[in-house]
């Protein structure tokens, strides 16, 4: 297993037109006339009579209407990212389920694939018929309340390791994932869109988890201890926010991955939000990177339209 933690634990108006005069021409030595008054009135009349229909309405520009996915990637390009790292966002609002992902690059799970774990062990004792035990609902509380690490690797061996995972996912409609090699499922590759797929069978209505399990797993995440509630709370209003981190340095580089997924409130909407992160040289720096990146993925979501 490579050296670090998983995560321990947004008038027209019309233009004035001036009507002709429509006077009589006047000299010194000369009076109009009744006839060439009357005339003059009658082609004033006839004048006005065409310059009214010939308005025309002019029209502002409006201004242009941004998606959800290019108002995102304009806040996320804002965002002040080191040398070398690299970072991936992704948002749903709940309300709509609308989405938009920033970034399609595959990244180390770290810790939050901790959720994903939970997800298919719960799945398949609903294939099975059975409740958890009282044994993996202790795994399950330290592996996401605290991040244990060894009891994330016993329910890995519960779920069946890679194999496990994967056709849980299949299930659940992730289709970037794959589950880590031997035991190390830290190194689970994921993008920020498959994230957002496991994020809403928790939290989405459509799931293949029962209503109790997603209620159990919310729970957990709603849970986690205060030294490990960063991330993607940064960009909720100060309402409770329901969250899994993950953690990682990498033995052969000795750069940091550095990920966040959960659940936001911000006004009176509730958002699904993921950022993945690699390549900062240290765990704080990486850590003030997705808290940047979280708060600039929903600001930038929420003023696309």
């Amino acid at each position: 297993m490579p050296r670090g933690s998983y995560g321990a634990g947004r008038t027209g108006r019309h233009r004035p037109h001036r009507n002709p005069s429509g006077g009589p021409r006047t000299g010194a030595h000369s009076a109009p006339s009744a006839v060439s008054s009357a005339a003059s009135r009658s082609a004033t009349s006839r004048a006005g009579a065409h310059e009214e229909a010939s308005v025309e309405p002019v029209t502002e520009p409006s201004a242009p209407v941004v998606g959800r996915e290019t108002s995102l990637s304009r806040a996320m390009a804002a965002v002040t990212v080191p040398s070398g790292a690299l970072v991936s966002a992704a948002v749903l609002e709940l309300d709509s389920g609308e989405s938009a992902v920033y970034g399609d690059a595959a990244f180390d799970t770290a810790s939050i694939v901790k959720v994903d774990i939970l997800a298919a062990l719960l799945l398949q004792a609903r294939d099975a018929g059975r409740r958890l035990t009282t044994a993996e609902k202790a795994y399950a509380t330290r592996m996401i309340e605290v991040s244990d690490n060894d009891c994330a690797t016993r329910l890995w061996h519960t779920i069946g390791r890679a194999a496990g995972l994967d056709a849980a996912n299949e299930r659940f409609g992730l289709t970037g994932t794959s589950g880590g090699s031997g035991e190390l499922w830290g190194l689970t590759q994921t993008t920020a869109a498959d994230q957002l797929v496991v994020l809403r069978q928790v939290f989405g209505e459509r799931s293949e988890l029962s209503t109790a399990s997603r209620a159990y797993v919310r729970d957990l995440m709603t849970g986690v201890r205060a030294d490990q509630a960063w991330g993607v709370s940064a960009a909720a209003d100060g309402s409770s926010c329901a969250l899994k981190n993950g953690w990682l340095a990498r033995g052969t580089t000795g750069l940091w991955d550095v990920n966040s997924v959960g659940r936001v409130t911000v006004g009176a909407s509730g958002y699904l939000v993921a950022v993945l992160s690699k390549g900062t040289v240290s765990r704080a720096r990486g850590v003030t990177l997705v808290e940047a990146a979280a708060r600039a993925a929903v600001r930038g979501f929420r003023a696309g339209v």
